[in-house]
């Protein structure tokens, strides 16, 4: 079936981070309404919204003769419903240019499936939202950010937008927008990051582990210090500790040849970056073993998780061997 080039009359955006289907959906709108400006903006929710609704959205209006219409919860959509946007669909691949552009949100999953399938085969573009579960998803969204900017970010400063917000894309998302509205430079680099997110526990935690791996112990324990007394949480110091951790375990690993680059689940030039001079496997287990013990004293009433972290930095910066 023939379908408006660029702009098809039915969209289905699919699944994947919530975050990222809303986003691609609001820029098909936004693509949609600057395709047709006359048009008038409707939205749905397919939960409510039964087939006489959808009719009159897509029909003529004192307003205009076509509409943008937003369904969401496509997957909650009845059967009558789904009846009247499948035959809509049909008739609007024939005449695509005279047609109401409908622009519906799946959350993913299984239900609604068939009506899915439905529809594309009546001519429905479907697009699949990826769900950023592994870290190269998330580093390649950080990157789409800024070039949906026209800018470029360095990639050890990606890494730490990734490191600290990864499990929260609206705010990565929030960020990289900021960058860019408030820095000329291109690419923004890692210093600009930090200067963003120094207020952010998981930041200084990241910053100290560096520094602890670097074998600064006094400079990482006074980091340390100062980060306890402006309200970071123990937890989540060590949680940025033993994450550095797993890095160099990581790396050792695919040196080793145990583990491939892609099982790493690493970027190459990342684990390119961390350095092994001085790390045995006993020096790595003694370390995490005291990590772990740190995290203990940060759980338990009475422990001391100040005192256990200056111990952890200190077997850290000495790799875990024996001080003398």
């Amino acid at each position: 079936m023939a379908k408006q080039a660029g702009n098809p009359p039915v969209r289905i955006v699919y699944g994947g981070d919530a975050f990222i289907n809303e986003q691609t959906t609001r820029d098909l709108c936004h693509k949609a309404l600057t395709v047709r400006p006359d048009a008038e903006l409707i939205e749905l929710d397919a939960t409510t919204t039964d087939q006489y609704a959808f009719n009159e959205a897509v029909s003529p209006s004192l307003l205009s003769d076509t509409a943008i219409v937003h369904i969401a919860n496509l997957q909650n959509a009845d059967d009558k419903l789904g009846e009247a946007i499948t035959t809509y669909c049909k008739q609007a691949c024939k005449d695509p240019g005279n047609s109401s552009i409908i622009i519906c949100q799946h959350e993913g999953g299984n239900k609604g499936k068939r009506l899915i399938d439905q529809l594309t085969r009546a001519g429905a573009d479907k697009e699949d939202i990826p769900d950023l579960k592994k870290p190269e998803a998330k580093l390649n969204f950080v990157l789409a950010q800024f070039e949906r900017h026209n800018r470029r970010v360095e990639p050890a400063a990606a890494q730490q937008l990734v490191d600290v917000l990864g499990e929260r894309t609206g705010e990565l998302a929030a960020m990289c927008n900021q960058l860019c509205f408030d820095f000329d430079d291109n690419p923004i680099g890692i210093n600009r990051v930090n200067q963003y997110l120094t207020s952010n526990a998981q930041v200084t935690g990241f910053t100290l582990a560096d520094t602890a791996l670097a074998g600064h112990t006094a400079d990482a324990i006074v980091m340390m210090r100062s980060a306890i007394e402006q309200g970071a949480s123990p937890i989540a110091l060590i949680g940025a500790l033993a994450s550095k951790l797993r890095g160099v375990a990581k790396a050792a690993a695919v040196k080793s040849g145990t583990i491939s680059t892609a099982e790493a689940g690493m970027p190459s030039w990342m684990l390119k970056r961390v350095r092994l001079g001085g790390w045995t496997s006993a020096g790595l287990s003694t370390c995490v073993q005291m990590l772990a013990w740190a995290d203990e004293q940060s759980k338990t009433n009475g422990g001391d998780p100040v005192y256990a972290l200056e111990r952890s930095i200190e077997c850290i910066a000495n790799k875990g061997r024996e001080q003398q």
